[in-house]
């Protein structure tokens, strides 16, 4: 027995970090789960130790060997020894085999006991495919300090996702780049150090606007999360000429790390001082950034200067030493000054928000920054063990010198672009239309949240198949208005590498042909924000960027917008073995503007009005037809030595205000810009939105197309005319659904004919093997096929939404919006129910648990959506918990339970909750909670808009909707409901208790994905009580409420969203409490 060890349960997951792994000739994608297994280790082999040995499954029905190698899967001791291998997130659909598990130690295969075991396996056959353009092999290898292109591409944006959706912020727009290429000198260009990009649009009242100087005696305020060991040296790791020449150490130790949450949290007590009735008792704010709180303190106190108390920050790790809590870039941490009568002010509001707040120090008025380590001390001394930062802020924020650099610039010497010989427009589509800058971006969309806040306008997905392809976000100011911010991105990398002065313009004019979507003030009030990622230490790289920032701002003066802001990471370079590899100089303008108007926006889905859409092509560089740092070169591993320029900015201007103009009378249907793949692309791209066929060569010139109605084709071609410019047209709309056709001739040839959804399959082909790796196979197979055969969604509508139900007496009845630590969506909550004739109550968990407040004044109480503790116990879990567990959180649930002038309504996180309370899921009087809800079958959050039908039922909520099929946002990772017997499943079924489901494009309930998001056994979107007064949703009504708030609509049906027919379901709430008064 000492010299065997049993292993049980081996759980064996190949790598997914990586396009593919072979063995001999087989591509492999499996995950295997071993069941019930005991097999027997040699004594010398330790598990989890680096020697760890191979695993090899030998499959004898199918005749092949899977090598799964240490340094694709983790592996950790568990006593009794366990082999334990990364699960995969997402759950598949099995199949059992048989199999024998065999051992392989240094290249010898073990002698060990093996018995029969029973697999399930779970296959990706498709996954891992080959983009012609890619190079790989010897000269080609990736440093094992940097994560590979392909976990970039999944892990970043499953990042960046999960912190919007945990923070209650959407993300709205965006962009996706590959690129890998040795360039004519020999040089290799690639993202080994990858730009992850992200900003933020918001706004503030002109009050707000400019800070207080600083005073003596003001408070020091440091509001955020505790210290913790994180991003210490994080601008200057970054900042070095090439990445990689650090230790791995201090490289990893630089990098930051979110908390979505703490972020949430101080976010919301910075609001409540903002919106505080009076004053708002900031009086300056700076955000902790480079530098940590040796950088943000010292810049707030300026020039009046401040001493600080290490001891008064609260730290997450006790073992941190001054200079850390002095340089760590810890992130969701913000400084602020404060007057001292306002302190107890702002320790309640993070009391209730329950957000940290450190008072660390005082102004002082002398000018230095004096950072004390023992505050008990005499004070005087200048000790540097006590005082180890004492400086006269002058010397490091006043005037310094200029640093001068030196560059030299380098031949270019680029080749000129040659495309094979008989090459058709079908073979180059087969490429272009599968590079990810070109290829769909759902992989990107689905997975994060486009909907909180409820002032989304516009986000990435148009058109009756979500399809994201939006040019422009629009966001509203406020749900009472139709003023609101519009913003739009632009970056050409690549042609920058071809002349870095025309990828800084075509950056300027894609942002302007993007923005240019939405209604805007005026051209002149367009402002942008400049990124700079450049290789610039590196030579000839700073003048090549010194040439793309004159090209930049000569461009900007000539149109007449400016930059405002921006940032710069100017040690683009890694380094490969002894190979210095460059990123691609990239430049992004985020351009951003006042919308006068949200709901006159016009999006790039075909729409073919009255049966006559007509195709327009506004070209901005007439005659022009140039190919260098286009998507097609970059599909035949090749630059060109001629890139698209913005030649004619006037022509640019001229082409914006009439657009603008042309928007304002309401006379485009559809419109899209032409950037990466041409305008070919662009017209396909519309019509795959459209989900319609285009009866009309590649080149990637700025400029428009649009689509308008047969009966205005003169009037808009007239106004194009009469500013000088070009309007061309150039087809029409034609056909719709899966028997669309797409036609294209050039000179009266036709060089392509075919249908729309094979083309659209090219298409979205990049996008779905990307998903295949972050959901379940099945899902992702099911909407890929559901794609080719899909019309629109079912909507239907069985009432009037402006006949309202009556309210005895609007603005009395109270309701009480209950959130939890980590929720979100109580805004557009509170908009819904104010709308609806309520009383609005902002309640956090932590007033009922403290005793503060009590739910004896409401008579509706509303549980919002959102992440309550992050999810880390499963959602609503420790929401559910804080309740059961909190005597006078209970005692206050029981009493409004057992009340009959009471009703609930709970969404997403809310409905999670109200199952695990047991509130609705009871399938017979009497009779706990028979329901639970878990991961969704594809086995990631989901963000749609789907159909669901309102079924007959007893809610109170939903009276007189029964029969109708509405669109409404999800926003959800688990919303699965489960039964714990059919028996109930069919008794709240029958009963009608089950009264909202996801319906098919019939209009049938589905369980198909993704038109069903979560997977629900027949449809189920949400339960009620027996007696109707609880409502259990995962939908988002609240975020559906006003007719702007919809994404899409059949055409024939958008005079029916006035009002919002979701509206009708909260009047229904209010009207029933009023009469219980």
């Amino acid at each position: 027995k000492r010299r065997k060890r049993s292993v049980k349960g081996v759980r064996i997951l190949t790598s997914h970090c990586a396009p593919r792994y072979c063995f001999g000739e087989m591509n492999f994608y499996n995950t295997v789960t071993v069941n019930c297994t005991l097999f027997t280790v040699p004594p010398h082999i330790r598990l989890g130790s680096a020697s760890m040995p191979q695993l090899c499954l030998l499959f004898p029905t199918e005749a092949s060997r899977l090598l799964i190698g240490q340094h694709f899967c983790t592996v950790r001791n568990i006593a009794p020894p366990v082999a334990s291998f990364l699960p995969l997130r997402a759950q598949h659909a099995k199949r059992k085999i048989d199999a024998f598990l065999l051992i392989r130690y240094q290249k010898t295969w073990l002698d060990c006991t093996a018995q029969k075991l029973t697999l399930s396996q779970h296959v990706f056959p498709s996954v891992g495919y080959d983009l012609p353009w890619e190079c790989k092999g010897e000269g080609w290898e990736y440093p094992s300090t940097f994560a590979p292109p392909l976990q970039v591409a999944i892990e970043a944006s499953d990042g960046a996702s999960d912190y919007g959706n945990k923070f209650g912020e959407p993300v709205l727009s965006g962009f996706a780049r590959s690129f890998g290429m040795r360039l004519a000198n020999g040089e290799r260009r690639e993202w080994i150090k990858p730009i992850m990009f992200s900003g933020g649009l918001g706004s503030i009242e002109d009050i707000h606007v400019k800070k207080e100087a600083p005073e003596p005696g003001m408070e020091v305020v440091k509001i955020g999360g505790p210290v913790y060991r994180i991003g210490v040296g994080g601008g200057a790791a970054s900042s070095v000429q090439v990445q990689g020449d650090n230790s791995s150490d201090r490289d990893l130790g630089a990098v930051q790390r979110g908390d979505a949450e703490m972020e949430q949290k101080m976010n919301r007590a910075l609001r409540a001082c903002l919106e505080r009735s009076g004053r708002n008792p900031i009086c300056s704010i700076h955000d902790q950034g480079a530098g940590g709180n040796g950088n943000v303190l010292k810049e707030l106190s300026e020039p009046a200067g401040a001493v600080i108390y290490c001891s008064r920050f609260k730290k997450g790790d006790p073992t941190l030493s001054v200079l850390e809590l002095w340089g760590a870039e810890y992130q969701e941490s913000n400084a602020l000054l404060l007057q001292p009568s306002d302190r107890s002010f702002l320790e309640r509001v993070c009391q209730r928000e329950k957000c940290p707040v450190d008072f660390v120090g005082n102004i002082t008025g002398d000018g230095k920054i004096v950072l004390i380590h023992d505050e008990g001390g005499s004070g005087d001394e200048a000790d540097s063990g006590r005082r180890p930062v004492d400086l006269q802020l002058e010397w490091v924020l006043g005037k310094m010198p200029q640093k001068e650099f030196k560059m030299e610039s380098l031949a270019l010497n680029h080749q000129t672009l040659s495309l094979p010989a008989g090459l058709t427009v079908k073979d180059a589509l087969h490429r272009v239309l599968r590079l990810p800058a070109v290829a769909s971006k759902r992989y990107l969309t689905n997975k994060v949240d486009r909907s909180v806040t409820g002032l989304v306008a516009q986000q990435q997905c148009v058109g009756p198949l979500h399809t994201p392809l939006a040019d422009v976000a629009v966001v509203a100011l406020s749900p009472f208005s139709l003023e609101g911010a519009a913003t739009a991105i632009g970056e050409q990398p690549i042609k920058g590498l071809v002349c870095p002065a025309a990828g800084a313009r075509m950056a300027v004019g894609e942002a302007l042909t993007n923005l240019v979507f939405a209604r805007v003030t005026e051209l002149k009030d367009v402002k942008c924000s400049g990124n700079w990622m450049w290789a610039a230490k590196l030579p000839g790289e700073g003048a090549c960027l010194w040439e793309a920032c004159q090209a930049m701002c000569a461009v900007m003066g000539q149109l007449g917008v400016a930059i405002d802001g921006g940032k710069d990471s100017l040690s683009m370079a890694a380094r490969v073995g002894k190979e210095t590899v460059k990123a691609p100089g990239a430049l992004v303008i985020s351009a951003y503007a006042v919308c006068p108007d949200i709901t006159a926006t016009v999006t790039p889905d075909l729409e073919d009005p009255d049966g006559k859409g007509v195709l327009l092509w506004v070209p901005l560089s007439p005659g022009l037809h140039r190919l260098g740092g286009s998507a097609l070169a970059q599909c035949y591993s090749q630059l060109g030595d001629c890139s698209p320029d913005l030649d004619q900015p006037e022509l640019l201007t001229a082409c914006f205000n009439t657009t603008q103009k042309l928007i304002h009378d309401r006379l485009l249907s559809a419109g899209h810009d032409i950037s990466d793949g041409g305008l070919l692309t662009c017209l396909l791209e519309m019509a795959f939105a459209g989900n319609r066929g285009i009866d009309s060569l590649n080149v990637e010139e700025l400029g428009l197309v649009l689509e308008v109605s047969q009966s205005d084709l003169e009037t808009v071609c007239q106004r194009y005319s009469d500013a000088g410019v070009q309007c061309l047209h150039i087809g029409r709309t034609c056909g719709f659904g899966p028997e669309a056709m797409i036609r294209v001739r050039v000179d009266g040839k036709e060089v392509l004919r075919e249908l729309l959804p094979d083309l659209r399959a090219m298409w979205e082909d990049t996008s779905f093997q990307l998903e295949r790796l972050q959901a379940n196979e099945l899902c992702i197979k099911q909407e890929e096929e559901g794609l080719s055969k899909r019309t629109q969604p079912y909507f239907k509508l069985t009432f009037n939404p402006s006949e309202m139900p009556t309210i005895s007496q609007p603005g009395i009845t109270r309701v009480a919006v209950v959130r939890e630590e980590g929720s979100n969506g109580d805004r557009e909550m509170s908009v819904s129910l104010y709308m609806a004739g309520f009383e609005v109550w902002d309640v956090t968990m932590q007033d009922l648990c403290t005793g503060s407040l009590t739910l004896d004044p409401f008579k509706a109480v509303v549980f919002v959506g959102g992440f309550s503790y992050a999810d880390v116990l499963g959602s609503a879990k420790g929401w559910a918990a804080t309740v059961a567990y909190n005597p006078k959180a209970k005692a206050e649930f029981d009493r409004f339970r057992q009340r009959e002038d009471t009703v609930s309504l709970g969404v997403c996180n809310g409905c999670q909750l109200l199952t695990l309370l047991g509130w609705v899921g009871e399938s017979e009087e009497g009779v706990e909670s028979e329901v639970v809800l878990s991961h969704n079958k594809s086995g990631r959050f989901e963000s749609r808009f789907v159909s669901v039908g309102i079924q007959d039922s007893p809610s109170i909520w939903l009276r007189g909707m029964e029969g109708s099929a509405l669109g409404v946002w999800v926003a959800h990772g688990e919303g699965l409901v489960q039964f714990c017997s059919s028996r109930a499943q069919d008794l709240i079924i029958s009963g009608g208790l089950a009264p909202l489901r996801y319906l098919d494009d019939q209009g049938h309930p589905t369980e198909e994905y993704p038109l069903n998001p979560n997977g629900s056994p027949q449809g189920i979107a949400g339960l009620c009580s027996r007696d109707g007064r609880h409502l259990a949703m995962m939908p988002h009504p609240e975020r559906c409420t006003l007719t702007w708030q919809w994404p899409w609509a059949p055409r024939d049906f958008r005079p029916s969203l006035t009002p919002s027919p979701w509206l009708h379901m909260f009047k229904n709430a209010a009207s029933w409490c009023s009469n219980q008064e």
